[in-house]
Parts: structure tokens; sequence; C-alpha cells
């Protein structure tokens, strides 16, 4: 298995909530992914990302491993929750939110925050 698939595998496992995204949540690249960023915020709690744009690895390899296509992915406790329609339609039904704080409060530097 290549590099890159272990690299993402670990980026997964060890980010409960982990957003695969062009460019940065403060400098999005993208329209979709300033979205996906604006719903995680609006839900309160810290989320690991990468931005794809510095990793054509990843960007190249996620999409087959993920088996879907496009950019931004969100991923709670290793699975993959979608991309931007599903990421702003969950958020909007409140779905979103008790899923992220759920990740959050499991995530081993989330007792230390409060």
């Amino acid at each position: 298995m290549s590099d890159t698939i272990e690299t993402i595998k670990q980026q997964i496992s060890e980010n409960p909530i982990l957003l695969y995204m062009k460019g940065t949540p403060q400098l999005p690249q993208c329209g979709f992914s300033a979205q996906a960023v604006q719903a995680l915020m609006a839900c309160g709690e810290r989320f690991a990302f990468v931005n794809i744009l510095d990793n054509p690895d990843i960007r190249a390899e996620l999409p087959k491993y993920a088996s879907w296509p496009t950019f931004p992915q969100l991923w709670i406790n290793g699975e993959l929750v979608g991309g931007c329609d599903i990421i702003v339609e969950m958020y909007q039904n409140g779905e979103l939110e008790p899923m992220i704080k759920d990740a959050a409060a499991k995530a081993p530097e989330a007792s230390s925050d409060s």
C-alpha cells in the first residue's frame, strides 16, 4: 500500500474531526470549502484540516480511498460524512452539531480545553 494511503489513514484515525479542503479554514480556496468551514465553525468545536492544494499526493489518492470524488471531505470518528452539500444540509437540519460535539468530547485534548 502506498505511503500516501498510510498517511491518509493515520490522519483520519488521529483526528476525530477532520476536513480535507482546498485552502485553510482562515483562507478557503474554494466556495465549497468555505461553506463547509462555516458550518463546522458554527458548531463551536476545533477541527483538524488538510489543505489538499499543499498535498497533491493526498489530493490524488483520497478520492480513490474514500470512493468520494470531490472536496471538501468531512471525516468524523473515522467515517466519511460527505462533502459540502451534505455538511451544509446536516448543519441546517441540526444533525451536524451533535455529531461534532460528540466527536470532540471523545477527543483526548478536549478534556484539557475547557
